[in-house]
């Protein structure tokens, strides 16, 4: 959770600075893990309350449904109660959904608490998105990569914690209670920890959302609808996709996140060199090229596909964000969460939709005469030929972006 900062700019004191960025870095990391533990255990959910995979839809549904509503709330919030008091609701959202998860007595409870916990990791983006553009002025999209490294991060952490305590015989109710642990430590470093202020002029929710309207800005929502899915519809059905294509799904989606840490964390040389807009333009190549190896290669090449995936899709989430930050200021705290919000609402919208290009494929490659191996191979490559239709809108829109802003810095 290196902070190597221009916070001084700011008049924040470097101690100040650093303990603010960790903390969000921990939240992020919980946030992370609720994705990948939820994941984990949603088959013992199943089998314990007698559930249908319907209803288990719905369960998970609530944590997508949480999500965009507290990213758009706290950017209304934002400047009126600032970043403290959303972190402090989101701490309390992450205590209480995980306590209620665990006591949980069957359906309704169980879709009551992942709503909590989803509006909690929504907040956590809402607040700590913004402060952290805020503390470092000079290096807004350098360090909400390195903020969002903890994404990726904390699904492996979540998803060796799952497996390890499922190998162990520990129930789901243990899993879900290790995510109390860096709850309490995120909540007991907001203690005594003073958030700065700053110019209220320049962070009025009145003007933010004149700024909206700012011809950037709305581009860059309707690309963010686009990204999310790429990375994140991708991700939660990669099992489906290449569970025939002869390489381990889950061994695919840990490579994915261990690169995408990775990368978000050195992300500072590349955009100081290529400039964010030539970053997303990069990523979007990538991931087009990443998807069609995918739709074309086996076994143990499979794998050296999904590097290549994991470069494209990297850094567009943090990238996104720390291009509304820097190329549409005025949009504040508001900008940055409603992007945050688009996004993972146009997974939950697409998600059926990924399903349902799934399902008929299936029927296509069974009516050809295909089964077994062959069937689930046909049906996940016709599925990663639809999901290249993102980014390839993507390289076309962010090569003109690229292309446009080079010509205003000039």
């Amino acid at each position: 959770m290196n902070a190597t900062t221009d916070a001084t700019d700011t008049g924040v004191s470097e101690q100040v600075a650093k303990r603010i960025f960790n903390l969000s870095c921990i939240a992020l990391i919980v946030t992370a893990m609720t994705f990948a533990i939820r994941a984990g255990i949603l088959g013992d959910l199943g089998e314990q309350y007698g559930l249908s995979g319907k209803e288990l839809g719905w369960i998970a549904s609530m944590a997508f449904l949480g999500f965009p509503l507290a990213t758009t709330l706290g950017g209304i919030l934002y400047n009126a109660i600032g970043a403290k008091k959303l972190v402090w609701l989101a701490f309390i959202g992450h205590a209480v959904g995980l306590a209620l998860t665990i006591f949980a007595d069957g359906f309704w409870g169980l879709m009551i608490s992942t709503f909590l916990v989803g509006f909690a990791n929504g907040l956590v983006e809402a607040g700590c998105n913004p402060i952290i553009a805020q503390l470092y002025p000079n290096n807004k999209t350098t360090m909400l990569n390195k903020f969002h490294v903890w994404f990726p991060g904390g699904i492996v952490i979540g998803s060796l914690v799952s497996a390890g305590m499922t190998q162990l015989g520990l129930g789901w109710e243990a899993q879900v209670a290790t995510m109390l642990i860096p709850t309490a430590i995120y909540g007991f470093m907001m203690l005594n920890c003073e958030f700065p202020t700053f110019d209220e002029e320049l962070n009025s929710t009145g003007n933010n959302i004149k700024a909206l309207f700012n011809p950037i800005y709305l581009f860059l929502i309707v690309c963010m609808t686009l990204t999310a899915v790429s990375e994140l519809g991708t991700g939660q059905w990669i099992n489906q996709i290449l569970g025939a294509s002869g390489a381990q799904p889950m061994l695919i989606l840990a490579l994915v996140t261990g690169i995408m840490a990775v990368g978000r964390f050195y992300a500072g040389p590349l955009v100081h060199k290529l400039s964010p807009p030539g970053v997303l333009l990069a990523s979007a190549i990538f991931t087009t090229l990443g998807l069609y190896l995918m739709t074309q290669l086996q076994g143990g090449a499979v794998y050296f596909a999904a590097v290549v995936f994991a470069i494209g899709v990297c850094y567009f989430w943090p990238t996104m964000i720390g291009c509304a930050a820097e190329y549409t200021p005025k949009t504040g705290a508001l900008g940055m969460s409603l992007m945050g919000g688009a996004g993972m609402f146009s997974v939950s919208i697409f998600n059926p939709i990924i399903g349902g290009w799934i399902d008929s494929a299936k029927t296509e490659a069974a009516s050809a005469g295909l089964t077994g191996v062959e069937l689930e191979l046909a049906t996940g490559q016709a599925a990663l030929s639809n999901l290249i239709i993102f980014p390839v809108i993507l390289v076309v829109a962010f090569g003109a972006f690229y292309a446009v802003m080079r010509k205003r810095q000039a």
